[in-house]
């Protein structure tokens, strides 16, 4: 989905010759010491064109793998430096489709691809009969299945990896994605090569082994023009909501997919040149949101009331755009502890929002949601409840249903009950979340570290501590990988580990995961926040 949305960004951007200078110094560093790689680097430099797109990316060197690693990961610092080649790649394909389609006379094409996936990857996949299967980077396949499995034979000289030889049935009246010979382009005519554009789509068919004696494997796959629908409405959601143009979409998408620093680079870039002061007050509100998502909480508000201070110059005082930015601060506070100065700021937001916004609007939804949380801070565990499960509603009635906002909203209601002690009913809630956000989001979003934290929370409060340990391990698994060492969220995972051991009546370990938390927390929040005190009584209760 998000390979998808980069791509549309992508195309709909301009991209000079700064962008190769720029990929070419990057890679110089990256591959520092690397002759061999070095001198394909200075070769591209002096070389490279459009035309030579898929030329370049049938070599076996940086162009082809960090590409379709990037691809793959999602690494959006990669995807934006190499955004030109990935566009004149797509653009060359597409050319070179318009012109060999007519070739095919409509006739059925069959095409394979040798390579490993992981035990667990195949499993996916042998149990998906029917289902669908998206290749999300640039897809190689060839004409010839004995070249193919001779690749998919070479994967079995990894441990714990499966050899798959993809057999692809390819009617070219139902390609919406576009594919093309690249025999007379390719630095290896012999395979024969037809290479489609990012994202296809393929229905799973039959699974058969090739071999007794080892895990190889041949799987039917037919080209299709569908689609999952819920992916499509949720993708189409997403793309609407991430609105806008060229880099500033494009900061969108990486605060979408929890990119944070990336996004705050390129926003503070945006800011220096930006001369217009509505400009600046979207880059200042988009700076404010990275700051709340890195847990710098006071910067966030600094960030917001610049904002602030430049739209209440020019918009009237029931401008949504005002409710939005009253919403955040007040967001902010409430991350602070200040839950007065918090409800203060969201009454604010519902006192426009009321008003201007259809009983329905998602936005609407947010400010009950954040009022909710204020609540179940206070302890008052009803009104919680009350405003989360008005957000719910509105939630259900406007957005698609796998929206990474209901994921939030079933968390949410889940914590209320887990605190209230109705563990059985709070697990509902977060297994509900959880499953939404595997199929919304990247397996390493700090939201997913979120749902596997609460879920763990559960299985601690019910004794369960094996099974809390192995959740709150997953969750800082992503949170060490997502998220600034010293982030408040950090500081979860360690505080339930404490907790679990200290049941488990295993104190020294207990005391450590206690003093590690405190650590974070103290370098992370204000003195007088409530989560430090928290941290204090773990150390003392040990």
């Amino acid at each position: 989905m998000y390979t998808q949305i980069f791509k549309e960004i992508l195309l709909d951007m301009d991209h000079g010759q700064q962008a190769i200078k720029d990929l070419v110094t990057f890679c110089q560093e990256k591959y520092k010491g690397n002759k061999t790689e070095l001198n394909v680097i200075d070769e591209f430099q002096r070389t490279y064109r459009p035309s030579k797109a898929i030329w370049w990316y049938t070599r076996q060197c940086f162009t082809y793998n960090m590409l379709n690693r990037a691809l793959r990961t999602l690494d959006g610092d990669i995807i934006i430096r190499m955004g030109f080649y990935l566009c004149d790649v797509h653009r060359q394909i597409e050319d070179l489709h318009s012109k060999q389609i007519n070739k095919y006379h409509g006739k059925t094409l069959l095409l394979y691809r040798g390579q490993g996936l992981l035990t667990a990857d195949f499993e996916k996949i042998a149990k998906n009969k029917g289902g669908l299967i998206s290749f999300n980077n640039f897809l190689s396949t060839s004409k010839n299945r004995k070249i193919s499995l001779e690749f998919a034979k070479d994967a079995l000289e990894t441990t714990a990896m499966v050899g798959v030889l993809f057999q692809m049935t390819i009617d070219p009246t139902e390609s919406s994605t576009p594919f093309a010979s690249i025999r007379e382009l390719s630095e290896f005519a012999q395979e024969d090569e037809i290479l489609f554009s990012m994202h296809t789509v393929f229905r799973i068919g039959e699974v058969r082994k090739i071999e007794k004696k080892s895990p190889l494997y041949e799987v039917d796959l037919n080209l299709t023009a569908d689609d999952d629908q819920q992916l499509r409405q949720l993708t189409d959601r997403i793309a609407e909501e991430i609105d806008g143009t060229g880099w500033y979409r494009l900061g969108k998408l990486l605060l979408q997919i929890g990119q944070f620093d990336k996004a705050e680079e390129l926003y503070t870039t945006l800011l220096e040149q930006a001369s217009d002061d509505s400009d600046k007050a979207y880059i200042y509100h988009e700076l404010g949101r990275v700051k709340g998502r890195q847990g710098q909480y006071e910067k966030q508000i600094t960030f917001y009331e610049k904002a602030l201070e430049i739209d209440r110059k020019t918009l009237p005082e029931d401008h949504p755009s005002l409710a939005n930015t009253y919403n955040n601060i007040g967001a902010a506070y409430n991350y602070l502890g200040e839950y007065p100065k918090a409800l203060e700021f969201y009454e604010k937001t519902i006192k426009i929002e009321e008003k201007v916004l259809s009983p329905n609007d998602p936005n609407l939804a947010t400010s009950y949601n954040n009022i909710g949380a204020v609540y179940n801070a206070m302890g008052d565990y009803s009104k919680a409840l009350e405003f989360y499960e008005k957000a719910h509603k509105i939630r259900e009635k406007a957005l698609p249903p796998n929206h990474p906002d209901l994921a939030s909203s079933y968390s949410f209601i889940g914590g209320v009950y887990n605190t209230m002690g109705d563990y059985s009913k709070a697990l509902e809630f977060y297994e509900k979340a959880l499953k939404i956000r595997e199929k919304a989001l990247p397996p390493n979003h700090p939201d997913m570290a979120q749902s596997y934290n609460t879920t763990g929370s559960v299985y601690n409060d019910m004794g369960d501590y094996p099974k809390a340990l192995e959740f709150h391990k997953k969750s800082l698994e992503i949170i060490q990988t997502s998220l600034p060492p010293n982030h408040p969220h950090l500081a979860y995972p360690y505080s339930w580990f404490g907790k679990i051991y200290r049941s488990m009546k295993d104190y020294p370990r207990a005391l450590e995961n206690f003093e590690k938390c405190l650590s974070i927390r103290q370098k992370a929040l204000p003195e007088n926040h409530p989560d430090q005190a928290f941290a204090y009584s773990n150390i003392g209760d040990v």
